[in-house]
């Protein structure tokens, strides 16, 4: 019995080690500075205002004293044991003054797919240290097997305007109760709360479910992506990067200076092991100590004769960068792929990967962007090439189906008669023509006398009957 907890216990720290925890960091509490416009909390001669049409769910966790409070429409206040308000009899506070008008801020805006608002944390819901493993943006926010964590004792308001119309999640923790079925989701759904924290046009799901696949699985954000982008970046866009040429990382929303590596994987591959691996053969080393590392499944986009879309395929993408700076940005990375590629070559048939391939950009002009550069220039002018000769194709094809363009007709056998003339030309002496009812070939000039002789005595005598006359009358 004891043998059977133990491994038990084993496989829910091995379930827990490759589950992901994020936790929603806004609150709509009645005591968070930040949620009034003046970044104080309401005092006993303050005057509130919720905003009449606004749908809010505030907690309150404490007792207050108030002078006056106007409240919303469709709203709810949740009261913490011992929290609620009393009318405020006057007397001096210190701390408040003569008071003023605090409005409550606009939650409406907080996006469900805004990274920024969004942070790791462990299974028992502190927050992850910074270490060396990153997320690209699109992880950044919770995946289809992830659990989401509200923290115990606050109220939120969270827009969950998707282009999906279902967002899946393992489970989800409220109050600090966790759901992972489907059943109490629903159930929860249903309550007072529900429509007041969530808004927008997509729906929540909760599938109890964790990734199935030892070589991890997709995040599933990439339709949203767009949403993730514009939340994270607003209008100031990419920064400015020291290296020439910087890669674009599959689900993140700028270049980055150092290093992607992508694998080929097999069924034995194994995405937790992989990564232990990494960490404790390579960024422990002091020669990688600024070096970071993301490293996840997604899906890359198969093209034909990079024209035509044919599907995705999975890949594990490693994306390593470091915080070089000048010449020296991703120069790091740059070793450390080289060192994980050449460690594939030795041992990948036991790790469970069948190839690796590797990109790289750094701030050196020594390290071989140009080559990439040209690299990708022919292959540019290649899919340039390709476009063209089909625009001109599609061009010429359109505009003889609409009569435009009419094909020049090739007189063959007036060609082979000029051919023929060319090749055996008639004397000059030769006067005759050729008669279409007497087809045969001409005579030599030297025996034109003698044919009439050699041919006489061949030829029979030949008769003509004229119908103008009659015989019997010339005998008459």
């Amino acid at each position: 019995m004891g043998s059977l907890l133990f491994l038990l216990g084993v496989l829910q720290l091995l379930a827990a080690a490759r589950a992901a925890y994020k936790q929603w960091i806004p609150n709509t509490n009645f005591e968070t500075a930040s949620n009034w416009d003046k970044e104080r909390a309401p005092c006993a001669s303050d005057v509130i205002h919720f905003e009449k049409n606004k749908v809010l769910s505030v907690f309150v966790g404490s007792p207050h004293v108030v002078t006056e409070m106007f409240l919303p429409l469709n709203g709810e206040l949740l009261l913490a044991p011992g929290a609620g308000f009393a009318a405020f009899d006057g007397s001096w506070d210190a701390g408040c003054g003569s008071g003023a008008v605090l409005r409550f801020a606009d939650a409406e805006q907080r996006s469900w797919f805004d990274p920024a608002l969004w942070q790791d944390v462990s299974p028992a819901g502190g927050q992850e240290p910074a270490g060396r493993i990153f997320s690209v943006d699109e992880e950044r926010v919770p995946c289809q097997y992830d659990d989401v964590i509200f923290q115990p004792e606050t109220s939120f308001r969270v827009n969950l305007d998707s282009s999906q119309q279902v967002i899946r999640l393992r489970s989800i923790s409220l109050m600090g109760q966790e759901l992972s079925s489907a059943e109490a989701w629903a159930k929860y759904l249903g309550g007072p709360s529900a429509p007041r924290q969530f808004h927008g046009n997509g729906t929540l799901q909760v599938t109890g479910a964790r990734c199935p696949h030892s070589s991890g699985c997709a995040c599933g954000n990439t339709q949203d992506g767009h949403r993730i982008c514009a939340s994270l970046l607003g209008a100031a866009g990419c920064p400015a990067l020291p290296c020439q040429s910087p890669l674009r990382p599959l689900g993140h929303c700028c270049g980055v200076c150092g290093a992607v590596v992508t694998l080929d994987f097999t069924p034995d591959f194994d995405l937790q092991k992989y990564q232990d691996r990494v960490v404790q053969a390579w960024l422990s080393l002091p020669k990688y100590e600024g070096v970071q590392m993301a490293i996840s499944k997604v899906h890359s986009a198969q093209t034909f004769l990079g024209l035509l879309p044919r599907g995705s395929v999975p890949v594990i993408q490693i994306v390593l960068v470091d915080g070089g700076a000048g010449e020296q940005a991703g120069t790091a990375a740059q070793q450390l792929a080289t060192d994980l590629v050449g460690d594939i070559a030795q041992h990948g048939a036991a790790l469970g990967i069948s190839s690796s391939r590797m990109e790289v950009a750094t701030g050196s002009t020594l390290s071989g962007q140009a080559g990439g550069r040209a690299a990708r220039r022919i292959a540019a002018g290649t899919v340039l090439g390709l476009l063209s000769g089909l625009l001109v194709l599609g061009g010429v094809l359109f505009l003889y189906r609409k009569g435009k363009l009419r094909p020049c007709p090739l007189r063959l056998h007036r060609l082979r008669d000029q051919a023929e003339d060319a090749a055996s030309p008639e004397p000059a002496s030769d006067k005759g023509f050729d008669n279409p009812m007497f087809d045969v070939e001409p005579l030599d000039a030297g025996s034109v006398e003698e044919a009439p002789q050699d041919l006489a005595p061949q030829a029979p005598p030949m008769f003509y009957l004229n119908p103008l006359y009659d015989p019997s009358e010339t005998e008459t």
